[in-house]
């Protein structure tokens, strides 16, 4: 690490803990597990685990690629059980933020005309968010059940040595932004995690993360990349016709690998000790 890399480095470790030590910033999540199953590329959710009344239903997008014959274009609807396959299956959910009163402190900086302090606590609320987003799914996974037995060190974690993904809206599994809306609503994530969404569907702390949970032993991200027109039209229709296509594959994928989950309620966490602004 050289001099300028070590200088910043000290610096950010002395505003974290400056910011800590006072209380100046917080963070809120909130996290949850709702019954699920997949309709063609929907994620339906239910109230209850009756299944029979829906909560909401996200929509995914399908790969449309050339590939051999033995590779499949996926959509996250893969890793949820379909409906018929006889498993009880569930999607998980989140939403948090570390950015409770960083505009407050970054604004106090910029007034004082300090802005590399300014930028600096704004990058350090981004990448507490990601730390957080980290941990929060490691509480996730132990409280589905299948985590317990994880012994797992960090340079694993930034490998994702471990069973399952968070996709986010917006990102290349998961492309259409507007999903967020959905999984605002069903975590009320304004009220339980303390992040909004704008108009133009970005988050309010800016340093938030919000996305899914899948716990299927062979999740995987990828990237939809480029669609044809046929399926845009079919996304926005909401229509099943092209969808069901891919049914019987995706039975056959849930036969080999149980999901052994559990459902939970809502759980909030108080990521750091803070009071948020009014």
């Amino acid at each position: 690490m050289g001099p300028r890399c070590r200088e910043l480095f000290n610096d950010a470790q002395t505003l974290l803990n400056r910011l800590l030590d006072k209380k100046l910033i917080c963070g809120k999540a909130v996290y949850g597990f709702f019954p699920a199953s997949a309709a063609c590329d929907d994620v339906v959710l239910y109230t209850d685990d009756t299944r029979t009344k829906v909560l909401t239903t996200f929509h995914t997008l399908r790969q449309q690629m050339d590939k051999p014959e033995e590779q499949r274009n996926y959509a996250l609807a893969d890793f949820i059980a379909p409906a018929g396959s006889g498993r009880q299956d569930y999607l998980g959910a989140f939403a948090l933020t570390t950015g409770l009163g960083v505009d407050e402190i970054a604004k106090q900086f910029e007034a004082d005309h300090d802005d590399y302090n300014s930028i600096l606590t704004k990058a350090l609320a981004d990448r507490l968010a990601e730390a957080s987003a980290e941990w929060l799914h490691r509480q996730a996974r132990i409280a589905w059940g299948f985590g317990q037995d994880e012994n797992l060190s960090n340079d694993d974690l930034i490998k994702e040595q471990y069973r399952g993904i968070r996709p986010a809206p917006g990102y290349p599994a998961q492309p259409d932004h507007t999903e967020k809306r959905l999984l605002f609503d069903l975590l009320s994530a304004e009220k339980n995690a303390h992040v909004e969404l704008t108009e133009n569907f970005a988050m309010h702390p800016a340093s938030a993360v919000s996305g899914l949970y899948f716990a299927h032993p062979e999740a995987k991200y990828f990237g939809v990349s480029m669609i044809s027109r046929d399926q845009v039209e079919d996304y926005a229709l909401t229509q099943p016709r092209l969808r069901s296509r891919q049914a019987p594959a995706r039975i056959q994928l849930f036969r080999h690998h149980p999901a052994s989950l559990r459902p939970l309620r809502l759980r909030r966490h108080t990521l750091m000790e803070g009071q948020p602004p009014a």
